[in-house]
């Protein structure tokens, strides 16, 4: 019985160690959702199982420590049902940033993007008026837009280097306007419509060089906000994923070993290794 108690003990130390980078993964979605993605309801699910993963292994830890059966099986139970809300995060995470991405443009190093690429729940919480209104100033206050200038030795990014770099989903749809408008490139904030013409995208008429409109209010700022989204979730998808195949592992040996625990019960009434040392057996060789 000892042994399978060290085996709990050991598997809640390391599920314990496990919690740690889904928490982190919480932590980094959060700080993105104050400057990046600027969406602040994703991480809170992680960040919840991450710190549950965490209590739950302490009490096991404790089960196994002190031979209490009943927290060894509370943790059983309850790991159990964090392993399924894991799962069903990352469906969840995976389902709804399934469709969209950037569209690749000649000569260009950056990608544009397109509201109508996207579809889903993600994207209708996006484009909600309501909601767009707190992620738009979430960008604003962010200065992604402002950091996106550059010089050299005091020169300002001349128009094809600018055309060369690989800017941010956010950078892309919210910082200048669409490459189909036709404007010409005054600095990277900054353009004026080419010629008179304008393209037939809507977007187009709602580019201001006002530096606290841009294109904040544009369809194009609102898919870059989720393919921002997507790079995110992905990422800290694989990790979850990585994360649920060993806490499976684990659960499987606690499981195992606390059956082995609750058979040693059952065939060995209490005691009854203590008085075998107690009183040794009279056959002798």
């Amino acid at each position: 019985m000892r042994s399978s108690n060290h085996v709990i003990g050991l598997v809640n130390f390391l599920t314990f160690l496990l919690s740690i980078p889904i928490l982190g993964g919480g932590i980094w979605l959060s700080s993105r959702a104050n400057s990046t993605d600027c969406l602040r309801f994703l991480q809170w699910p992680l960040i919840v199982i991450g710190i549950s993963i965490m209590v739950v292994s302490l009490a096991g830890f404790a089960g196994a420590c002190y031979r209490n059966k009943f927290l060894m099986w509370l943790y059983l139970v309850v790991m159990l049902l964090i392993i399924a809300a894991l799962i069903g995060f990352i469906i969840f995470a995976y389902a709804v940033t399934d469709k969209g991405s950037g569209r690749a443009l000649l000569n260009r190093g950056y990608l544009d993007y397109y509201l109508q690429d996207y579809s889903g729940w993600l994207k209708d919480r996006v484009s909600d008026d309501g909601y767009w209104g707190k992620i738009s100033s979430c960008i604003r206050d962010s200065g992604a837009c402002r950091k996106i200038g550059r010089n050299f030795n005091g020169v300002p990014e001349t128009a094809d280097m600018f055309f060369i770099r690989k800017l941010s989903p956010v950078e892309s749809g919210c910082c200048k306007p669409p490459t189909d408008c036709g404007y010409s490139y005054g600095n990277e904030t900054v353009w004026t419509a080419g010629g008179g013409m304008i393209g037939s995208n809507p977007d187009c008429m709602l580019w201001s060089n006002d530096q606290s409109m841009l294109c904040y209010q544009c369809s194009a700022c609102k898919a870059g906000v989720l393919g921002s989204l997507k790079k995110s979730w992905r990422k800290v998808s694989v990790i979850n994923i990585v994360v649920l195949i060993i806490l499976v592992i684990f659960y499987v040996i606690a499981y195992a070993a606390y059956r082995n625990v609750k058979r040693i019960d059952n065939h060995e009434p209490a005691g009854e290794a203590r008085m075998t040392k107690s009183h040794p057996s009279h056959f002798h060789m």
